[in-house]
Formats: C-alpha cells, sequence, structure tokens
C-alpha cells in the first residue's frame, strides 16, 4: 500500500515536471523570437490549444494504462510514463503488445496469479471459480479515461488541422519582406552557421527555397556618422537567381542587390533613425553563399 501511494505521487510529480519543461521551452522561444510578431494571434493560439490537448490525449491515456496495469500486477509507474512520453499511438501499441493477463490475489498466499488458473503456482491452493468469475465478465474499466482520450484527440487533430490549413495558405502570416513586423518564411534553409556576436552578423548557407528571408535586428547608435558593412559572397548563382540586402524601419524599407558584389558594401544610414533595424536577406536562388553584416 506505501509503495503504491509512493507510485502515483511519483506520477503526479513526473507529469506537471514534463509539463512545464515544455511550457518553458515554448516561452523561451518566444522571447527569443520577438514574441509572436509577424504572426496573426490566431495561429499561436491553434498551435497552443494544439500542443495542450496533445498532453491532454497522453494524460488521460496514460491514466487508463496506470489503472491497467495495477488490475494486471504491471509497473503501473513506468507504463504511465512510456505512453506519456511515446506519445499515445507508439505506447499504447507497445503496450497491448506486452502486457500481462490479469491476475487476482490468492484467498490462501496473496500471490498475484492468473484468473484462469486452477491452482496458486505458489502455496497450490485449489481456486474456487466463483472467486474470479466476477473478473471476466468485468466490461472496459475506467471508461471515462478513455472517452475524455478520445475527445482530446479529436480537438487536437482540428487544431492541427486549422493549423496547417492556415499556414499552408498563407492566412495570418507576414511574408512582406519590407514590413516592419518580423518576416515568418514557410520555406526551408540549409545552413552551415548563422550567428550575431559582438553585433556581427555572419550567415552560412548552401541553398534556400526561392524568397526565404533570413533576418537579424541590428541597432543604430549614430545614424549621421555610421554606416553598414556587408561582405557577401556567393559561389554559386544560376541564371535570374538573386540576394537581395533589406533595410527596414517603421515606415523607411530599402533593398540593395548584393548577388555579385565585387567588393565589401558600405551603405549611409542616415536616412534611418536611432534605434533597431531590421536587417535582412532575400534569397532567391543563389547557393552557398557566406555573408558578413554589421553596422560601425
Amino acid at each position: 500500500m506505501i509503495n503504491e501511494k509512493k507510485n502515483i505521487f511519483l506520477l503526479y510529480i513526473i507529469i506537471p515536471v514534463i509539463l512545464l519543461l515544455i511550457f518553458l521551452r515554448f516561452g523561451l522561444y518566444f522571447l527569443k523570437s520577438d514574441g509572436f510578431s509577424g504572426l496573426s494571434i490566431f495561429l499561436p493560439i491553434l498551435l497552443i490549444c494544439f500542443i495542450t490537448f496533445t498532453l491532454c490525449t497522453a494524460s488521460f491515456f496514460a491514466a487508463w494504462v496506470y489503472q491497467d496495469c495495477r488490475r494486471r500486477g504491471d509497473d503501473p509507474v513506468l507504463w504511465a510514463i512510456v505512453i506519456f512520453v511515446t506519445t499515445p499511438f507508439i505506447g499504447l501499441l507497445i503496450y497491448f503488445l506486452r502486457r500481462s493477463e490479469i491476475k487476482t490475489i490468492c484467498p490462501a498466499c496473496g500471490q498475484h496469479i492468473s484468473i484462469k488458473a486452477k491452482y496458486c503456482h505458489e502455496c497450490g491452493t485449489h481456486i474456487e471459480k466463483e472467486d474470479y468469475s466476477y473478473m471476466e465478465k468485468q466490461g472496459t474499466h475506467h471508461l471515462k479515461f478513455i472517452i475524455a482520450g478520445i475527445v482530446s484527440m479529436a480537438l487536437m487533430l482540428v487544431c492541427l488541422t486549422g493549423f496547417i490549413a492556415s499556414a499552408a495558405a498563407g492566412n495570418g502570416i507576414n511574408t512582406n519582406v519590407a514590413s516592419n513586423d518580423r518576416v515568418w518564411n514557410l520555406g526551408t534553409i540549409s545552413m552551415n552557421y548563422n550567428t550575431y556576436m559582438n553585433d556581427v552578423w555572419k550567415l552560412d548557407f548552401r541553398s534556400a527555397s526561392k524568397g526565404f528571408v533570413k533576418e537579424q535586428n541590428m541597432t543604430i547608435v549614430d545614424a549621421d556618422a555610421q554606416l553598414l558593412y556587408a561582405d557577401i559572397s556567393c559561389d554559386k548563382v544560376p541564371k535570374g537567381a538573386t540576394l537581395i540586402l533589406w533595410l527596414g524601419q517603421s515606415d523607411i524599407s530599402k533593398s540593395i542587390d548584393v548577388t555579385n558584389l565585387s567588393e565589401p558594401l558600405e551603405y549611409s544610414l542616415n536616412e534611418f533613425e536611432n534605434g533597431k533595424i531590421h536587417v535582412r536577406l532575400q534569397i532567391n536562388g543563389v547557393e552557398n553563399t557566406v555573408s558578413e553584416i554589421y553596422i560601425k
């Protein structure tokens, strides 16, 4: 009884800790990426709901497996954690393939034995059928956990479908490279490295989806005296491919073609104000590109 209470206590500790770590990771990403600037609030809500219902689905099915393990004499905490961590789909498949049969307790020695056993394998006591027949007649136990898990799963799929459909259609996503908000990309980029240290942005990429925008926020301290320096080289430039450098601040937006720079670019910032400025590279087919951009 003490061990059972200890296992339940551990289960109640482990699951909240896992949930806390997931939401903490989500929160750190939110802060690092300047929140959801550039996204309609509808998309983050769908994403948060999807994550919430996913965790609820895993929790409800883990709770059902916990109860089922207790009836079968297995380790309920271990299997509940397996279900929660490996997602219900994989976890339940593994569980149903490995779970043991339902057991009862020998009235003489207290040993767990199969409900089909006629004799206890430990003490040899004859087991009367009426001692366990009621267990064979029971239907699905803890049905509330299964129903709650199915409902959560349905809501999870609805949120996921809505998020994918909205993202694929571009609804609520800022793709305007001249915008003063963050630009969100639906494509992909293959990078070697992307760093911003000591006010120097270094980007080295192999290839990217057409129109992919990589950006970095920088700070202008003295707009009249400072220049933006860009040392950029594109090793492979297919026909019609370009690399455009964009500078954006409030209503001001400037673009410079940096596809074939013969020498590092020096660009005056006297059109801008002191403060944050969006520095973006719009990639249109160029490959194997190395860039170093900074304000000085």
